[in-house]
């Protein structure tokens, strides 16, 4: 949930309120959770390659950052890669579709970083069906190439405000067109974006959708390093609008209480402000296709980073509960091939770089080490 700074002055009527509330610039100045923060500075510092792929591939993206992964080294060179049930967003993902691109997201990422180490990693899915592992993995030494993309990891982050308003030409784009369906101008990206924001409007106003993210809410630095993962409201202002009451989970349950408004408005900001917008599809919906999708993502997001370009999803309009079924149903109908699925649905364009997200140790995802 992230609010600009303009929103949440709007909210404590300039700045008078803060300036009692808050103890003193120290408090202000020492609000980063930098414990929750560390994995991103010690991705890469582990000598098993294992290990040090797996540091890298936590960073991947995942929806409401559930970070759904588990990880069990096998042997020598193997490694088993579970989706923790536990972390289900039931309400909005009732399916696990979206938890599942996630692990794609997580496998490409792992397979990235384990070809910097020169080793490629052979994969079976589910081979134990949707009880077992979703990945077991074998490293194995290869003369393959790294990917350039990976030079991005570090850099790539999923976008939180709203965009600045310049176009996206065709050539700024083109790095991205083998990952995703691009819409740059014209009717279908202005449809593409009005069902986006009807979805997200119509979450808001599901309560069970709406409090399956409140319940999420990492709400200051103590909340945020005790739980690195979920929704995280963090830095000086949100802990001080938290400090004086105005923000908490009772009052952003409210979807008319100014707290929960702002981050509500700031969303659909951001989603009429992009000036593009990408579409992953997949020819059809089964558990192999949804890791594909995940693994597509994950290399859009690295070459929108590496072409100067940010990246958010808003997949609201994707999803499979029956208060979003209007705008699944038109948005598959406008956009979908008979038979296909469309897997993610992201918002693309210029604008601010958004600070690196929350993550569990690796330590902490791991069923041995």
């Amino acid at each position: 949930m992230t609010v600009s700074r303009r929103k949440v002055l709007s909210l404590i009527g300039g700045g008078a309120v803060l300036a009692v509330a808050v103890p003193s610039i120290g408090f202000l100045s020492t609000r980063t959770p930098t414990e929750a923060l560390k994995p991103w500075d010690l991705a890469g510092q582990y000598n098993d390659p294992r290990l040090y792929a797996l540091s890298y591939a936590l960073l991947a993206p995942n929806p409401h950052n559930r970070q759904p992964w588990e990880a069990e080294l096998i042997g020598e060179g193997g490694v088993a890669i579970y989706r923790d049930k536990t972390r289900n967003l039931p309400v909005t993902d009732p399916l696990d579709r979206q938890l599942t691109i996630g692990m794609g997201c997580f496998l490409e990422l792992m397979d990235m970083a384990a070809a910097q180490k020169g080793f490629e990693v052979q994969t079976e899915l589910y081979p134990q069906g949707e009880q077992g592992p979703v990945a077991l993995c074998n490293f194995v030494s290869s003369t393959a190439k790294p990917n350039p993309l990976f030079a991005h990891v570090l850099q790539r982050r999923s976008h939180k405000e709203t965009f600045d308003g310049t176009p996206v030409t065709a050539n700024a784009a083109t790095s991205l067109n083998e990952h995703a369906d691009l819409f740059l101008e014209g009717n279908d990206r202005d449809n593409l974006r009005q069902l986006a924001q009807d979805a997200w409007l119509a979450e808001v106003n599901t309560p069970d959708a709406w409090k399956e993210s409140i319940d999420l809410l990492r709400i200051g630095k103590a909340e945020i390093n005790a739980n690195p993962d979920g929704i995280d409201v963090g830095g000086p202002l949100m802990e001080a609008l938290s400090l004086i009451g105005v923000l908490n989970k009772e009052a952003a349950l409210d979807i008319n209480n100014p707290s929960a408004r702002a981050p509500i408005d700031a969303t659909t900001d951001a989603i009429n402000s992009a000036p593009a917008i990408a579409l992953i599809r997949t020819e059809g919906n089964d558990r192999i296709q949804q890791i594909e999708a995940g693994r597509r993502w994950l290399r859009l997001n690295l070459a929108t980073t590496g072409a100067g370009l940010a990246l958010r999803p808003v997949s609201q309009a994707l999803q499979e509960y029956a208060e979003v079924k209007k705008q699944f149903d038109e948005i598959h109908d406008k956009f979908a091939n008979e038979g296909e699925t469309l897997q993610m649905l992201g918002l693309l364009g210029y604008g601010k770089k958004a600070p690196r997200t929350p993550r569990w140790p690796l330590e902490k995802r791991m069923r041995n080490a």
